[in-house]
């Protein structure tokens, strides 16, 4: 079990970037959380198998159809045990 936070810059506001990735993490069975932040960044934390965590943070380099990501910041952090994935 790992756990990685991910910031995502670039246009990822108004792209559904939170829906379709809340809908890969519970598919892929990763818990945690998605969010936009008030700087025009969203915000993420995943944890899972490292595996699955992987393809999600691939997945947030690209982002959904619509969405331009310029830079992507990745910050392992020690895990929560946390259950289920949640937009706030």
């Amino acid at each position: 079990m790992i756990r990685s936070r991910v910031v995502v810059h670039g246009f990822v506001h108004g792209v559904f970037f939170r829906d379709t990735l809340q809908r890969r993490a519970q598919s892929t069975g990763v818990a945690g959380w998605v969010r936009n932040n008030r700087d025009g960044t969203v915000e993420a934390v995943f944890e899972g198998e490292p595996e699955a965590v992987e393809r999600l943070i691939a997945f947030c380099r690209e982002g959904p159809r619509g969405a331009r990501v310029d830079h992507l910041e990745v910050a392992a952090e020690s895990p929560e045990g946390l259950r289920g994935f949640s937009i706030r």
